[in-house]
């Protein structure tokens, strides 16, 4: 086990750093055991009871791919509210027995370690029945798979977490997103997952037992989600919000609370080039015990009778004036009606209102997959992450940019983004990226949003369907959420591309679905523009009133 694990670093495991503990007065286990699973194997467990009330109690459960080390921090939180605290190694991992098949146990297939579990916990003389779970991350993701997987839980905190693998941690645009993988699993020494995961570039059998959004009808507790706009998983907080609060079981639907902050997957006010303001944080301790003690204890604290969203409205930090850059609360998501309007990409470099202002032209680059353009920011997690300036990369002869005019009052946008791109390629395949900047009165172009879209997947993600050379194909790019305003006198900004990485793999072009040695080649891509081709970025911006 390293010296310093990833570990929860506040209480409430809503970022990953590597920390050790080292409280004096902090608590011991009540008791540490092995729970049996359905097949024989054994999970290290730690279970903490309040020192006052003579039980049973409540329990809180956190399953655990990073250790039971962060135990007695988090005992010193919850104990004082008459809560006991369960801490599970999962399998294969610390001292639980089985093999780690990086969460293929944890769900609703043959082996179910989170139901087990539950039930364990409820069947314990000391507890009374009710059990909630709660960690961010990895350990909001066992919470997933548990509750998908039908286990009897009364409330759920899950911060950081995606509602599915596939378009959302493996193969965003279906595209393997290289840092974020590949990283994790060489951190818990999981490479083997890697060629499991990889031999399953299509959204198929394989990937539907890792999606949460699509069993949403089988969860039947409440829940908060709580995330950021610049977290790996950003999409994956308001899907699993939206889906379990419309779509859940009886006790989910109509009874979850979303958070959505201006973070990364860590809280810090420097993030990526921007200093947040003041209000940045969020106190989700409060929450999250008046939450608990609704839910565990039966207390009256008003917690569902607040607004279900909470979310911050990012604006320009540079003047104190500006619209936006606060705390806002709603009923549901986007937090009111929006047009969806496009802004047409102009061979002059324009984002252009009206598509009849566009000539019908193109322009083209040479996607050269040996030099791809490099990450700068954006939704990382063990890369520098976050809005940074993108003004270095925007001047690379493989990245078109365009931008609107200085604007001439404040535009605020709330909901989901995306660019329709009409295409062409000399390639078997390619990718496209695409980058939402916010651009300053001093030239800076600060990422908002981005991501990419693989052209033989552009009609979906079940089977590809390759564009032939020297068609024109429709693709679009899904820059997934967030709530901002444009502040008067800045432009908006979107960079077009091939290429990010190592956020996201290289295409080689080949046709094939990974890169090697062997098969990287040039792909000549072009971008076409007009009422024909009517490429644009489409917000959803916020009416006048």
């Amino acid at each position: 086990m390293r010296k310093c694990l990833l570990l929860a670093v506040s209480a409430l495991c809503l970022s990953l750093l590597p920390v050790c503990w080292a409280g004096a007065e902090l608590p011991s286990p009540a008791g540490t055991v092995m729970v049996p699973m359905r097949d024989g194997v054994e999970l290290e467990t730690d279970y903490y009871l309040p020192a006052e009330g003579e039980g049973p109690h409540s329990a809180l459960l956190a399953r655990s791919v990073y250790g039971r080390e962060m135990g007695p921090a988090w005992a010193n939180h919850i104990l004082p509210w008459g809560i006991a605290l369960v801490i599970q190694d999962t399998r294969g991992r610390g001292g639980s027995g089985g093999e780690d098949r990086a969460f293929a146990d944890d769900g609703w297939g043959e082996r179910q370690d989170g139901v087990d579990t539950v039930d364990w916990i409820r069947e314990q003389d000391w507890c009374n029945g009710a059990v909630g779970t709660r960690g961010g991350s990895a350990l909001g993701l066992t919470q997933l798979f548990l509750a998908a997987a039908g286990a009897d839980v009364q409330a759920q905190f899950i911060a950081v977490a995606a509602s599915e693998f596939y378009g959302q941690l493996a193969y965003q645009g279906g595209v393997w997103r290289t840092a974020e993988v590949e990283h994790w699993l060489e951190m818990q020494d999981l490479e083997h997952i890697k060629e499991r995961w990889q031999a399953h570039p299509t959204y198929d059998a394989f990937w539907r037992d890792y999606d949460f959004a699509s069993r949403a009808a089988h969860v039947t507790a409440p829940g908060i989600h709580f995330s950021g706009w610049f977290d790996i998983f950003a999409q994956g907080n308001i899907d699993n919000f939206l889906t379990r609060q419309y779509e859940g079981g009886a006790g989910a639907r109509g009874n979850q609370i979303m958070v959505m902050g201006p973070w990364t997957h860590n809280i810090t006010r420097e993030t990526g080039d921007l200093t947040l303001p003041d209000n940045y944080n969020f106190d989700i301790d409060e929450l999250s015990e008046r939450f608990f003690r609704h839910w565990l204890l039966g207390e009256d604290t008003g917690v569902m009778e607040d607004p279900a969203v909470h979310y911050y409205t990012l604006g320009d930090v540079e003047d104190p004036g500006a619209p936006g850059n606060e705390w806002r609360t709603a009923d549901t998501w986007p937090p009111f009606e929006t047009e969806s309007t496009p802004l047409y990409l102009s061979p002059d470099g324009r984002l252009r209102s009206s598509v009849e202002d566009v000539a019908q032209e193109s322009l083209s680059y040479t996607y050269d997959s040996a030099d791809p353009v490099p990450t700068h920011g954006g939704q990382n997690l063990f890369i520098p992450a976050g809005p940074f300036d993108q003004r270095e990369l925007g001047e690379r002869d493989d990245v078109l940019t365009f931008a609107t005019e200085p604007l001439d009052e404040p535009l605020e946008i709330a909901g989901r983004v995306t660019v329709d791109l009409y295409v062409s390629t000399d390639a078997p395949d390619t990718d496209f990226t695409a980058k939402l900047v916010d651009i300053y009165p001093d030239g800076r172009e600060i990422l908002m949003l981005d991501s990419i879209q693989r052209v033989k997947f552009r009609d979906g993600f079940e089977e590809p369907d390759p564009l032939p050379e020297g068609e024109v194909g429709k693709v679009s790019i899904d820059l997934w959420s967030i709530s901002l305003v444009f502040n008067e006198g800045h432009r908006i900004g979107l960079h077009i591309s091939s290429s990010n990485h190592p956020r996201f793999e290289v295409n080689p072009n080949s046709g094939d679905d990974f890169p090697t040695e062997d098969n990287l080649r040039p792909a000549e891509n072009t971008v076409h523009m007009g009422e024909a081709h009517p490429s644009a970025l489409n917000l959803p911006v916020r009416p006048n009133e």
